[in-house]
């Protein structure tokens, strides 16, 4: 992968349906395809958390998590 982002950020599973049959799809990096669900999803990587900037999670009510 490239330093510029070009490279293709690889899924390893369908979102959706949890399969592995995808492909690439559409012109831009990121694209996929999923052809056992025929859908299409994109994934882009944005950046690495800094463990100091972390935005907090909000309270759960009733104090399960």
């Amino acid at each position: 992968m490239s330093g510029s982002g070009e490279g293709r950020a690889v899924p390893y599973y369908c979102p959706f349906c949890a399969s592995e049959d995808l492909w690439p799809a559409g012109e831009t990096h990121g694209q996929w395809e999923c052809r056992s669900c025929a859908r299409t999803f994109a994934v882009r990587f944005v950046s690495v958390a800094d463990p100091g900037e972390r935005t907090p999670r909000p309270a759960i009510a009733g104090g399960a998590r």
